[in-house]
């Protein structure tokens, strides 16, 4: 079945009805959720830095969003192919909404109205290795002849009536996704083929395409400076990332540690973290001039994090260590190593913060 049309404007459908407020018994100091690929969404609470339960989801949880009110999760479910919009009240699934294959990476949209979820139906849902005699069979196909990879594409979910209301056409193995300030436009990596995609929100059309190729590959973190002067984008196969201006020109490459994905500015923009995943650090850097600022060591496959919402800590999902690592910002070192997660791999606040998963509701 081909997708359907974009219907205009959909990112200002209205708000959900129920009153803005965290949900009934939250601690003042806000929640943070972490999916977990072995099992469920675990649910922290910010005042003492312990999980306090776990929501049952679909298989394989990755992305995950929360709504601006903090009433409801989008959790991406991989293996299921589909989201889990919960009830963070209660922690029921309220809904499970077809996306399509490896359904990863999701953003809520501004207004709270919608969630944009990146699938990659040509993906094989495995992190990228050097090419072997698999992957050239997965690449090329089975009888050796070059196959045209299947374009993904970025399903937008009505969280009004829980369905798909729009498909967004995407390249191979969409990945990181952040909107502008203005929420006028979505900033989208594409790692299947070393591009990143700017969208018009209020026609749902690609507005410019930028082939990054010339500096790197794998595209995977995006995300927008609070003022919406530079956008960065994390190119995890060729440690840097590239500083594009308000116009989605490349600036400058930058060099990293070893396979940065997650990046995001620190709460009062001084500083630009990335997480270094293979080099099992998360990176410091000033966010004017890119110098390094300090190198925190974290644990095995550290993809994505978020600062609290006092912006006190930063809390970093570490899937092969199956903890979270604690950082003290002021410190900018690591004070606590939780543990019993499965695989942890997205995590959000509420309050929301900033994090390579989410932003504040109102960017100042």
């Amino acid at each position: 079945m081909k997708s359907p049309h974009w219907i205009a404007a959909a990112w200002a459908l209205p708000l959900l009805a129920a009153a803005a407020g965290p949900p009934q018994g939250a601690p003042a100091e806000g929640l943070a959720y972490v999916t977990n690929q072995g099992d469920g969404v675990s649910v922290i609470d910010l005042a003492t830095l312990k999980p306090v339960r776990t929501i049952a989801v679909g298989k394989d949880p990755r992305g995950i969003g929360i709504t601006p009110d903090g009433r409801l999760l989008v959790v991406a479910n991989q293996a299921d192919e589909d989201v889990s919009v919960v009830d963070t009240a209660t922690g029921q699934t309220l809904h499970r909404v077809a996306i399509g294959k490896n359904a990863e990476f999701v953003r809520v949209g501004p207004t709270g109205a919608t969630a944009y979820v990146t699938y990659e139906p040509s993906s094989s849902g495995k992190p990228p290795s050097k090419e072997g005699p698999a992957e050239k069979a997965e690449q090329h196909g089975k009888d050796g002849r070059d196959e045209q990879p299947e374009a993904a594409e970025i399903a937008v979910v009505d969280l009004s009536t829980f369905s798909v209301s729009a498909r967004l056409p995407a390249s191979p193995e969409t990945e990181g996704m952040d909107f502008s300030p203005d929420a006028r436009q979505l900033v989208v990596a594409n790692e299947g083929d070393d591009t990143v995609v700017v969208y018009d929100l209020a026609s749902g059309r690609a507005a410019k395409k930028i082939d990054v190729a010339p500096y790197g590959k794998r595209p995977r973190g995006v995300k927008f400076s609070p003022d919406g002067s530079i956008v960065l984008v994390t190119l995890e196969s060729s440690d840097n990332f590239l500083v594009l201006d308000a116009r989605y020109n490349v600036v400058k490459a930058v060099a990293t540690g070893k396979g940065p994905y997650g990046v995001a500015f620190e709460p009062g923009g001084a500083h630009v973290w990335i997480a270094a995943a293979r080099s099992e650090q998360v990176q410091v850097l000033d966010a004017k001039t890119f110098a390094p600022v300090a190198q925190i060591p974290v644990g095995k496959r550290c993809w994505h994090f978020t600062f609290t919402p006092d912006g006190l800590k930063a809390l970093v999902a570490c899937g092969r260590s199956d903890a979270v690592t604690v950082i003290d910002v002021p410190k900018l070192q690591a004070m606590a190593t939780l543990t019993g997660f499965q695989q942890p791999w997205g995590i959000v606040t509420y309050p929301k913060a900033s994090g390579s998963l989410d932003a504040p509701s109102a960017r100042r």
